[in-house]
């Protein structure tokens, strides 16, 4: 007879790929990230340029500080996103006049523009997720409250 102590499968169990939270995390950031490549690359925008576009569509003129505080991304990693949406000519950066070691990040009208074009892609992560919306909305809630502990 097998009991738990002497049963291989259940003394592996924290081990096995498919027992982790990590994994299927991982696993479906994967998936989503191949889908947001696909509706982004009419925009012209990866990810991350995406994640900063919808800051600034949500509250323009900003510092660099407090988008890195929205996305959970650090100066060093930011900057170089920034450089990039500047050079394609969707936003402005330039030094605060209150405070000169601080920069300002404010859309062009390109970066306005493109807006209008992205107003789609939610409702097409939703499709292809194959979830209604209440759905989606508890599982974000879900993930943001993981997403806290695990930062506090």
């Amino acid at each position: 007879m097998t009991t738990p102590q002497n049963d291989p499968k259940a003394a592996d169990a924290p081990l096995l790929l498919d027992q982790q939270l990590c994994f299927a995390l991982y696993s479906a950031n994967l998936a989503l990230h191949k889908l947001y490549r696909q509706l982004l690359a009419e925009l012209d925008l990866t990810y991350p340029q995406y994640l900063v576009m919808m800051v600034l569509w949500e509250k323009d003129d900003v510092t660099v500080s407090d988008i890195g505080a929205r996305l959970f991304l650090d100066s060093a990693t930011l900057t170089p996103l920034l450089k990039r949406l500047e050079t394609a000519g969707m936003l402005h950066r330039q030094r605060s006049r209150q405070d000169e070691r601080q920069v300002v990040v404010t859309l062009s009208e390109a970066g306005r523009l493109l807006r209008q074009k992205a107003l789609a892609i939610p409702e097409s992560v939703r499709c292809a997720a194959a979830c209604d919306v209440g759905t989606l909305q508890g599982l974000k809630q879900q993930l943001e409250i993981l997403r806290d502990n695990l930062n506090s």
